[in-house]
């Protein structure tokens, strides 16, 4: 019998090894880094997936932000970025010229280079980039520091994969329709320069895994267990309407399984909360591990992010659970 799982396939491939490699694989973080001298790291990643909304330009635009979080995830400044394209040949090649301008855009946006890329046909379009980082290798902030006494803070609203089911739907109006596209294609380069400003513990993206895969990685990672608290947690409000009527993604039922009993739910957390914690994010926020004393200069940092964010939860010492979620 073959691989079952991703992690199966991954486990057949033997470790690369080197004194400079500072971020790997081992802790499944956004990017890998690696030391070029006593002052610069290269922070390295790449990301692309199928179009969530209609108009290919703001697809662009959605999916490079989401490959730049990853940089800014690590505390790292993107400086040069590769797109990636796959494209089918019964399309207008206007469509693909689209998808790449937004993707521009977006790079452009960051202050990063766009330098290139490939392009290869495919039956359905699919677009992302390979993006360069740098960051000093003594700052790099990974998935895998959060100690004991920190709290925990959310930068974007959840609950985007379930939106983008009912956008294949057309079962979503046009005020959430636009909340969510903008909190997509907006970049993190606001609350990664205000923890950068602050100093914080630890860091990672919310993106496929969902707020609780990601939560998992960070609580395993850093040997804790991570309370959060479902009330405090930032969540378009449509999505919550629409998990109670059942439209949720195939992903958050992946994520589920993934993460398996190693959560928590408090008896009184209603199922549409608990559907949402597990719904796979497309270019969602930043989950920041900050210390109880810095958690408030954070916040006042945050001033300028355009979505709402709020501590959503602490980190504990470990427990039977890597995750406990709490009303």
């Amino acid at each position: 019998m073959g691989p079952e799982t991703l992690a199966q396939v991954l486990c057949q491939i033997p470790k690369m090894e080197d004194k400079n490699l500072l971020v790997g694989i081992d802790t499944s973080d956004d990017a890998a880094v690696y030391k070029i001298n006593d002052n610069t790291a290269l922070i390295q990643t790449v990301d692309f997936f199928t179009p969530v909304v209609d108009d290919p330009y703001t697809f662009g635009q959605i999916a490079a932000a989401n490959s730049l979080s990853d940089i800014y995830a690590m505390g790292g400044e993107p400086k040069l970025a590769m797109n990636i394209i796959c494209f089918p040949n019964c399309l207008s090649l206007n469509i693909m010229a689209e998808i790449l301008k937004g993707g521009y855009d977006k790079v452009k946006e960051s202050g990063a280079l766009l330098v290139g890329g490939h392009t290869v046909e495919d039956e359905e379009p699919k677009y992302g980039l390979s993006v360069s980082g740098f960051i000093h290798p003594e700052k790099i902030l990974t998935n895998n520091n959060a100690q004991v006494g920190d709290l925990l803070v959310l930068t974007k609203p959840i609950g985007l994969g379930i939106i983008n089911t009912a956008i294949k739907a057309d079962m979503i109006d046009d005020e959430t329709y636009n909340k969510a596209v903008d909190v997509m294609r907006t970049l993190n380069k606001t609350p990664k320069d205000a923890m950068i400003k602050v100093g914080v513990n630890a860091c990672t993206d919310v993106t496929g895994f969902g707020l609780l895969g990601h939560t998992l990685e960070m609580a395993e990672g850093s040997n804790v267990t991570i309370k959060l608290y479902v009330s405090k947690i930032p969540m378009i409000k449509k999505a919550l309407k629409l998990a109670e009527m059942g439209l949720v993604p195939a992903g958050a039922y992946s994520n589920m399984s993934f993460v398996g009993d190693k959560v928590y739910f408090s008896d009184e957390i209603p199922q549409n909360k608990q559907d949402i914690l597990f719904d796979p994010q497309t270019s969602g926020g930043l989950l920041i591990s900050v210390s109880n004393d810095k958690a408030d200069e954070l916040l006042r940092e945050l001033k300028d992010n355009p979505f709402e964010y709020a501590i959503i939860g602490e980190v504990i010492e470990k427990g039977e659970h890597p995750i406990i979620v709490k009303k």
